[in-house]
């Protein structure tokens, strides 16, 4: 924390603010233990909080009955006994324009209750999200970031193209195959190559793949002749730095698609590519695009085209250490984000059409680096997996 405190007050000056509190009782937040480094086993049975101003000392507020609860960060430490000793602290300190974790938005990241809001509006300081500080914070990649991000994704292309082909050799067989044996040979494929997931990827056939989060149970359905398979697989590699990949591919379970889902693909192509296109021009004329402008770009383009009805979902989400990271999704309209795609952001494109019989998602990670977009992993999907 001593090492990364000029990041922080480099950020909070970045977004024109006077500090940032930090606030916690019973691990409410997640945010505030994950940036600050605190373990979530740590007792917190009483709040604290922790305020980095533009610049200058943090201040530490601690209850006397856990006073040590915050000695792993630095700053001036104060104690106190009764709430109205830590609401009299909290306003000394607090002035002008300070980031707190609420967003309107962004439910994930707004764990601050209302009555300590209105300590801060008291002290006559102007709330502001922390949303961009955090995306500034743990959501944008530095180059080791990008670097483990890049294997992972290279790994996971490897992966499915080799699940494919053990697809393809089980359809040769009199054997009934299951989604579930798919997704054996998948998790089975993951631990050979070292990496680690949050849970099990998404294997879904035929009318499953209409479920954006399908989960199967026992062994799952049948695979049938001529269904669709959809898999999404995301992992990292098991070191306490590593950073995710996230894909989705799709195949068909014959040697090739129908019409309606080879009009329904090349369709989800267009809308996956425009989303690149669109990031691309934006970001080489100095514009950078917020989540919410990508994903409403990419719902215009589909509704132009009479597929509006077929959307469920956003366009894609951040990336970092977690799958779905702290930093800017792709999101105009279930969390609409305002964050831009700055330097070092990294993002799923996963556009998804579901229908009655069948869905479709692609999906591929993009970063921004040096200014501009760049596709991980290797070659996108751009037509069936067949068998």
């Amino acid at each position: 924390m001593i090492e990364s405190l000029v990041q922080f007050q480099k950020a909070i000056r970045e977004e024109d603010l006077s500090g940032w509190l930090f606030y916690n009782f019973r691990h409410r937040d997640a945010v505030a233990d994950y940036l600050l480094g605190l373990p979530e086993a740590s007792v917190n049975t009483r709040p604290w909080a922790f305020y980095i101003p533009a610049g200058g000392e943090p201040l530490k507020l601690v209850s006397a009955v856990e006073r040590n609860i915050l000695n792993t960060l630095p700053g001036r430490e104060l104690v106190y006994s009764s709430r109205d000793e830590f609401a009299a602290a909290l306003k000394s300190a607090l002035s002008g324009r300070v980031g707190l974790q609420f967003s309107r938005e962004l439910p994930v990241l707004s764990t601050l209750d209302y009555g300590t809001a209105q300590i801060v509006l008291e002290a006559g300081a102007v709330p502001v999200s922390s949303a961009p500080l955090v995306q500034r914070m743990a959501g944008v990649l530095d180059g080791d970031g990008i670097a483990s991000h890049n294997r992972a994704a290279a790994a996971l292309y490897e992966t499915v193209r080799e699940l494919w082909g053990k697809v393809a050799a089980a359809s040769k067989s009199d054997k009934s195959l299951f989604e579930g044996d798919i997704l054996d040979l998948l998790e089975g494929m993951l631990v050979r190559r070292g990496l680690v997931r949050d849970h099990s990827p998404l294997i879904a056939a035929g009318v499953n793949s209409g479920d954006p989060h399908y989960s199967l149970t026992g062994r799952g359905a049948r695979v049938q002749s001529g269904d669709v398979i959809q898999i999404d697989v995301w992992a990292k590699e098991n070191t306490p730095a590593a950073v995710y990949a996230d894909i989705s591919w799709v195949g068909v379970y014959a040697d090739r698609p129908g019409i309606e889902e080879q009009e329904l693909f090349d369709l989800l192509i267009r809308g996956r590519d425009e989303a690149v296109d669109f990031i691309s021009r934006r970001l080489a004329a100095g514009n950078v695009p917020t989540g919410a402008e990508v994903d409403g770009h990419v719902r215009s383009f589909f509704l132009s085209l009479g597929a509006g009805n077929l959307l469920k979902h956003r366009t894609g989400h951040g990336i970092d250490r977690q799958v779905h990271g702290w930093g800017v999704n792709l999101d105009s309209i279930e969390f609409p984000d305002s964050r831009k795609l700055i330097e070092g952001a990294c993002v799923s494109i996963e556009p998804g059409l579901y229908g009655k019989r069948f869905g479709l998602r692609t999906e591929i990670n993009m970063y921004v680096e040096g200014g501009r977009p760049v596709i991980s992993g290797g070659e996108p999907q751009n037509r069936f997996l067949t068998l």
